[in-house]
């Protein structure tokens, strides 16, 4: 066992850390919450992962995602985020994929070879196609609803998506789902806060991507984070 992992495998016992280590991750989206989650997986000791994302590091990022920097504005979150977890582990299996997940990619990219999906696409087509993939391939997942517009993180939790409440983007997806016979058994992180409406800002609709909230530094983190902890705690199973 690598030495960096030692204090992993006193909790979850050699048993998990091999687990976390044959385990096989899909990571979609590297904004404020999948860059944390990524990181916190490499950080547990999954072997392979396999992240996606078609964006930038843009100067607005710099209050919430884990890559933006001044040193990486203007580079692809793809590289920057990639780099960082090979760092992590320079044993990481990982595969890179350059680009926004269209409708059509949703449904090419999940596959039974990933053990967990995490999804953390923050627009409203892709999330759905992600979602209905995995559902469909019954391949695991946890998707990742509305951080935006919020700033209580005692609120944050993990829920069946038809337990969500206070969350347009959630009401969105669910509404959707519902149109295809999903209305149950998706795993969502989401916060019960009411959201701001005062901080919605409409955009042009590029990248499938029509409006945004105001976001705070921690909450797209906190996030990531418990996407990674359901991932995480499913991997290892009874080894915790």
């Amino acid at each position: 066992m690598a030495k960096w992992k030692e204090r992993a495998e006193i909790l979850f016992k050699a048993e998990g850390i091999k687990k976390l280590n044959d385990s096989n991750v899909l990571v979609v989206g590297l904004g404020g919450v999948g860059s944390f989650a990524a990181e916190f997986l490499a950080r547990a000791g999954v072997g392979s992962m396999t992240i996606v994302d078609g964006d930038v590091v843009d100067i607005t990022n710099i209050n919430r995602q884990l890559p933006a920097l001044h040193s990486t504005v203007g580079q692809p979150k793809v590289d920057v985020v990639g780099d960082r977890l090979m760092d992590i582990n320079p044993e990481l299996k990982l595969t890179r994929l350059k680009e926004f997940l269209s409708p059509e990619r949703a449904f090419e990219i999940v596959t039974d070879e990933f053990d967990y999906v995490l999804d953390c696409i923050d627009s409203v087509t892709p999330k759905l196609n992600l979602i209905i993939s995995a559902k469909r391939k019954k391949v695991k997942i946890v998707s990742s609803m509305g951080a935006g517009g919020k700033v209580i993180a005692s609120k944050v939790k993990v829920s069946d998506i038809s337990k969500t409440e206070n969350c347009f983007l959630a009401k969105t997806i669910k509404k959707r789902l519902k149109e295809v016979k999903i209305d149950k058994g998706v795993k969502v992180v989401f916060s019960s806060e009411i959201q701001r409406e005062d901080s919605l800002i409409r955009t042009d609709g590029s990248n499938f991507k029509k409006s945004f909230y105001g976001t705070c530094s921690y909450m797209p983190g906190l996030f990531g984070l418990y996407a990674a902890e359901t991932a995480i705690r499913h991997l290892v199973g009874d080894q915790i």
